[in-house]
């Protein structure tokens, strides 16, 4: 079945990996008969910061108040107009996947703008009016997946489990629980090339010939079970009952059945 998938590509280079990444994935997805569209946030001159320019119409102009003003434009059909362009995007895609380096334990500073941006409250948060109600694995994006895609410069064995970094998808925990899980997405595990930074034409090769490989299985792979709010195990919405999760604490906990150290098969290249 046909589907639609949002790239959202963070990298200034356009020759750079991660373009020749963004590259294979249209060529995949199109071949599988998908619709793609791509959101090359440095090739669009993106606004990073997220600040008062982007509420021409103020509900309080005495002072500014993000959640408000966020609120007040989006229910109001009053947002500037890059934000709602991406929104579209977001709205019309079966699946999002974010193709970005890691930079400093993170994503690079215009995607969080993106983000920062695009997720308005009424719309990424806030949903239908309700505060929290709509929130980790509910909301607006219930229903679409999401996956990160994301280069490393450094070894694999500095994010194996007793890794000097940490595993990486304890550091992308921000991203997959709190940016993608919190509006409803299901997040697939994290698709990781390492050793970028002394990378050969050969393991070039070897990623792009396994980037494929997981693509084309976008729609099939389980996602990351990450414990739903409302589905019983947080009874107050706040914290885990007594009975879940017995002796975890910390980001763990809020995974029900996964090795947070785990890196799926063909992600390491």
């Amino acid at each position: 079945m046909k589907k639609k998938v949002l790239i959202v590509f963070a990298h200034p280079e356009p020759a750079s990996l991660n373009r020749q990444l963004v590259d294979v994935a249209v060529q995949t997805l199109q071949q599988q008969g998908h619709e793609v569209m791509i959101s090359d946030v440095y090739g669009m001159g993106w606004k990073a910061v997220f600040d008062e320019h982007d509420f021409p119409t103020r509900a309080d102009p005495d002072r500014l108040y993000f959640v408000q003003e966020s609120g007040h434009s989006y229910s109001s059909g009053r947002q500037v107009a890059d934000i709602e362009a991406e929104q579209q995007k977001v709205l019309a895609a079966d699946a999002v996947i974010l193709q970005f380096p890691l930079w400093w334990y993170s994503m690079p500073a215009i995607l969080k703008g993106w983000v920062d941006r695009v997720w308005a409250y009424g719309l990424a948060y806030g949903y239908q009016g309700a505060g929290n109600r709509y929130r980790y694995g509910d909301g607006a994006f219930k229903g679409k997946r999401a996956l990160l895609s994301v280069t490393v410069g450094g070894p694999a064995v500095d994010f194996s489990p007793r890794g000097i970094n940490g595993p990486l998808e304890q550091l992308l925990f921000p991203i997959t629980h709190g940016t993608l899980f919190f509006p409803g997405m299901d997040v697939l595990p994290t698709h990781a090339i390492y050793g970028t930074a002394r990378i050969t034409a050969e393991t070039v090769a070897a990623a792009k010939a396994a980037w494929r490989v997981r693509l084309e299985h976008l729609f099939e792979d389980a996602p990351i079970p990450f414990r739903p709010q409302n589905a019983g195990d947080y009874p107050d919405t706040h914290v885990l009952a007594s009975h879940v999760a017995v002796g975890q604490s910390g980001l763990l906990a809020h995974v029900s059945h996964v090795e947070m150290a785990r890196v799926p098969a063909g992600a390491d290249a």
